[in-house]
């Protein structure tokens, strides 16, 4: 069974830093694109990082040079590095693993970014 477990959200406050972690099981996990996501009340779910396997990455330009996605193989767990937090950070946050058509969710973790 193929398990995305999210943890590392909350309350911040603008400026601030956080560090989400996703932990995966029941996959090969060096072999999967790993990516985090997020979704704000009324908006549409968004890429924010994702991480190949070879370790090329890739940023939305609105966390470019704020967040950084990385990536522990020998832990199966993919971290996000959030730094200079702004309120418009506010979000449910998703890890996602990909290879092929094989596309896995976690449940989401909430981060509140407070001015």
């Amino acid at each position: 069974q193929v398990q995305l477990v999210e943890s590392g959200g909350g309350l911040v406050r603008a400026g601030g830093s956080q560090r989400l972690s996703c932990a995966a099981s029941g996959i090969t996990f060096s072999i999967y694109t790993m990516g985090w996501y997020r979704q704000a009340p009324g908006k549409q779910r968004e890429l924010v990082a994702a991480i190949l396997r070879g370790g090329s990455t890739n940023y939305a330009d609105s966390v470019k040079g704020r967040f950084t996605i990385s990536r522990d193989n020998a832990k199966n767990t993919v971290y996000l590095q959030m730094n200079s937090l702004k309120p418009e950070d506010t979000a449910v946050y998703y890890c996602n693993a990909e290879v092929g058509t094989l596309v896995y969710w976690g449940q989401g973790t909430q981060v509140t970014v407070s001015s």
